[in-house]
């Protein structure tokens, strides 16, 4: 296998080859290896669960699937969502798809790195891709403020955030939100992908669907595969008001939704407090993984609340390399994130698993970077494959044109003003710096415009040599750096905001993810053209207040909710109990 192993991820520029190609490969008979590479909930479905799938496999496969709209009533049913509300899709993938061809108009805004299809599907369809940069000096956290100001400098109409952001994990509260979504009323789509929120502790309830639901510009993105640990069965759904939900519906298939799908969702009525429980599980692997990660020489592990950890390789060490030896030697399958935009061959995104895995991980990690001597780092990438897959396409993508898309490339010899590539502190990868904000009169337009030059981005701090590790301990998320609050606008243009020094994980933190307290009004980070929707005013197109609430004939779920024995709770705060 070892010798077909850099054809293999060569082949999948754009992500990791399929476990089913690694299992054939392999050539050995019985499960492939050990996956820290797909976030995936590794405690549900429960055994029992997937004992009765195999006991009705015949007729699943056998026979057609209910409709897609009798799947998502289902679903809406337990979530507790008014299904006009609602579109289910064969996977977040295809959702973001038609996203991009129904609303989506001619640019879109993403933080990098993020989820790959929101910046590759947009530049196929020949649409300006603006990415914004999240600093590894920054710890990759997104300051909104900033954020805010990029879109408006470069004047783009359609924004997304993923919460929490993959790979890194980065978690933005609720407030920041609904309050940066405010702030972007006036673009033409606000998408919050909260595809792993299903994971995150930080607050009882990180969801955002109900205030989209009451927006005419909101798109909120979720996940079926990840949080129930079926990926293969591709299922997934958008939450918006009931004119942008029913223009993605009116677009799928009468039977875009499997069998699969649909029995799973029908059995999901009678196993909340189960699911419950595997996320619960899930989370406090997260703090033991990161304590054990955290241990070895020269790695740096990121806060996260998603279902993965990000980190950054010791000095010396190159991602691919460690990649294809954790696959032959160990038969461990990790996420090398090189050919991911914004990030580099040097990270890694190790999904979070059981402590038995974890333990065989850690193992393995300590063989391939140190060998027989601990604090030696494995050499550079002279003596291995060396290929990170995409990474010269990418380069060049960012620094001449910052995604304005595929068809672009030809015509835009060079990227536009502001957007020179800066090399990315202890990387081999070109990152676009950040543009800095024009002046107040000159923030709506289109562009060219003029605008300051940018900063080179500050090289990190050496990384700490952490102590041997001598056992499991949980550790607890850092909270979050507080971050300056601008001036109100207009104002002349400042300049770039300092990077604060990164920190290895974890570092002392009183509680974890403090809710931030609220800003004064005079004090706001960015405007607010307009507040949410009033109750009894609808949104164009969309719902009141109350009609989201179920209260007033729209199709939804009675006031008082389900029998409690269920163990379903509100999607906002879904599994947050146990």
């Amino acid at each position: 296998m070892s010798g077909n192993v850099t054809s293999l991820f060569r082949g999948t520029a754009a992500h990791s080859p399929s476990m089913a190609a690694l299992t054939r490969e392999s050539g050995e008979a019985g499960a492939g290896p050990v996956d820290f590479c797909i976030p995936c909930n590794p405690y549900f479905p429960t055994p029992a669960m997937f004992e009765e799938m195999a006991g009705r496999l015949r007729d699943i496969i056998t026979y057609y699937p209910s409709g897609a709209d009798t799947i998502t009533a289902e679903l809406c049913g337990l979530l507790e969502l008014p299904p006009q509300c609602v579109a289910m899709g064969n996977g977040s993938t295809e959702l973001i798809t038609w996203i991009d061809h129904l609303l989506v108009r001619d640019s879109l805004a993403v933080p990098v790195p993020t989820f790959g299809r929101w910046t590759d599907q947009p530049m196929e369809t020949g649409k300006r891709v603006d990415m914004f940069p999240l600093q590894e000096s920054a710890g990759f956290a997104l300051d909104l403020a900033r954020y805010a100001e990029f879109v408006r400098a470069r004047g783009t109409r359609t924004v997304v955030i993923c919460n929490p952001n993959n790979p890194d994990g980065g978690y933005l509260h609720k407030q920041a939100l609904v309050q940066f979504m405010d702030a972007m009323a006036d673009r033409d789509l606000v998408v919050i992908d909260e595809s792993f929120l299903e994971f995150a502790d930080a607050e009882a309830e990180p969801s955002v669907v109900r205030e989209a639901m009451l927006r005419p510009n909101v798109v909120v993105l979720r996940s079926l595969g990840k949080n129930f640990g079926l990926h293969g069965i591709r299922f997934g759904y958008l939450v918006a008001n009931p004119a942008l939900a029913g223009r993605v519906r009116a677009m799928l298939p009468k039977w875009n939704l499997n069998s699969f799908a649909e029995h799973v969702v029908f059995m999901l009525r009678d196993h909340g407090p189960e699911y419950a429980q595997s996320l619960h599980q899930v989370r406090r692997d997260r703090l033991e993984m990161a304590g054990r990660l955290s241990a070895l020489p020269g790695l740096t592990v990121y806060p996260s609340q998603g279902n993965f950890l990000f980190v950054r390789l010791p000095v010396g060490a190159e991602g691919t390399v460690v990649r294809d030896r954790m696959l032959t030697e160990h038969r461990i399958l990790v996420r090398e994130c090189g050919n991911k935009i914004g990030s580099s061959s040097r990270f890694l995104r190790l999904v979070v698993r059981p402590q038995v895995d974890v333990h065989r991980l850690v193992s393995g990690l300590e063989q391939v970077l140190y060998g027989s001597r601990r604090g030696a780092a494995v050499p550079g990438p002279a003596t291995g494959t060396g290929y990170s897959s995409g990474t010269a396409a990418v380069d060049r993508l960012v620094s001449e044109t910052n995604g304005a898309g595929m068809r672009a490339l030809a015509a835009q010899p060079a990227g536009p003003p502001g957007l020179a590539a800066a090399p990315a502190a202890g990387t081999g990868m070109p990152l676009p710096a950040a543009v800095p904000v024009a002046p107040a009169a000159a923030t709506v337009g289109p562009m060219p415009m003029p605008v300051a030059a940018p900063q080179q981005v500050p090289q990190p701090a050496p990384v700490p040599q952490p102590a041997p590790y001598p056992g499991p301990v949980p550790v607890p998320h850092p909270a979050p750096a507080p971050r300056p609050t601008p001036d109100p606008v207009p104002r002349p243009a400042p300049a770039p905001y300092p990077a604060p020094a990164p920190a290895p994980y974890p570092a002392p933190a009183p509680a974890p993810y403090p809710a931030p307290a609220p800003a004064p009004a005079a004090a706001a980070p960015y405007p607010v053209p307009a507040g949410p929707t009033p109750p009894g005013v609808p949104a164009r197109g969309g719902l009141t207040a109350a009609q989201v609430r179920g209260t007033d004939g729209l199709e939804s779920v009675p006031a008082g909710g389900r029998p409690a024995s269920r163990g379903w709770p509100d999607p906002a705060g879904m599994g947050r109990t146990g």
